[in-house]
């Protein structure tokens, strides 16, 4: 038997992470419709970078109040934040931005969804994580979840060059491996400041990137849509999400943590039924029940400790 309060203690762990995957979800896939808006008139690495602008110092001034500890002193601790850096903000967001611009949302979608199931070949590889048969049909369950979802069709899979797919594909890829990396490493600052600092400096990273590649902005008029489009990017999308995303990293691992790429196409819809009048399909319900149906596949243990918690 559990100490007395363990148990209780335990319970509200697991709400809270679940509440905050869930948070998580909404926070990436809200962002759909804002990307779209920067895009068209944006290039895409330098709108990527600016996300970043504007989240990195916002951070940085929340966790030099709340943390006494918030500035990397350690070796692993400043190996986290540049692997964080380097693969979760700068080369995810610059590739996933510029295949964005050059395939449609569905096709993106679907491949970029390919994250969750990569995040457990390199945790094999690099952890020594092993998923069960009943694991691995539990993440293919929310793939097939994705896909019925977004419905992709040859039109929209090769309505983009194939550039822009390859695009997303790495940084399904590099997001991936940047979570298992970043596990890997025991560092020992916590998850906001480290955050922060790996954002601040994956923005000087994508700023070289844009200006490698010849982006400009000359001529780009600060509309309020564009100025709208970059907030609400860079603030709850950016400076909210990542600290739950590395905080989650930490707390249930990056294989669990990177099935939220399946719940996005599922806020996705829901934004776009809100705010552009777009329908939610049947075919959006049925995807989510199966999106559910692999969630509680792959974590069957916890649902059923927690059901059996309930009934008694």
């Amino acid at each position: 038997m559990p100490p007395d309060g363990e148990g209780s203690r335990v319970s509200l762990g697991r709400y809270r992470n679940a509440g905050l995957f869930v948070l998580l979800g909404v926070l990436f896939g809200s962002s759909f419709v804002a990307i779209k808006a920067g895009l068209d008139a944006l290039p895409p690495v330098f709108f990527a970078a600016l996300r970043f602008d504007v989240a990195a110092p916002l951070l940085l001034v929340y966790a030099a109040v709340r943390y006494d500890d918030w500035v990397p002193r350690t070796r692993p601790d400043v190996a986290s934040l540049v692997v964080g850096a380097v693969t979760i903000v700068a080369a995810n967001n610059g590739l996933l931005f510029l295949g964005q611009r050059t395939i449609t949302p569905a096709a993106a979608s679907v491949m970029y969804g390919l994250n969750p199931l990569l995040s457990p070949a390199f945790a094999f590889l690099l952890l020594g994580q092993r998923l069960d048969v009943r694991g691995i049909v539990g993440i293919l369950l929310g793939l097939v979840g994705v896909v019925v979802i977004v419905q992709p069709s040859p039109e929209t899979i090769t309505s983009g060059s194939t550039v822009g797919q390859l695009y997303v594909l790495a940084a399904a890829a590099v997001i991936a491996l940047g979570s298992v990396l970043t596990r890997r490493i025991e560092a020992t600052i916590e998850s906001i400041p480290m955050t922060a600092w790996a954002m601040a400096l994956g923005a000087v990273l994508l700023h070289a990137w844009s200006l490698a590649i010849g982006e400009s902005v000359a001529g780009t008029a600060p509309t309020p849509t564009i100025v709208a489009a970059i907030l609400v990017v860079a603030i709850p999308s950016t400076a909210a999400a990542y600290p739950i995303y590395f905080t989650l990293i930490r707390r249930i691992g990056p294989v669990r943590t990177n099935l939220v790429a399946y719940v996005v196409p599922i806020v996705a819809a829901l934004t776009g039924w809100l705010l552009l009048g777009e329908p939610v399909t049947p075919a959006t319900a049925v995807g989510f029940c199966i999106v559910v149906a692999g969630v509680a596949l792959l974590e069957r243990r916890v649902v059923a400790a927690e059901l059996a918690r309930l009934s008694s």
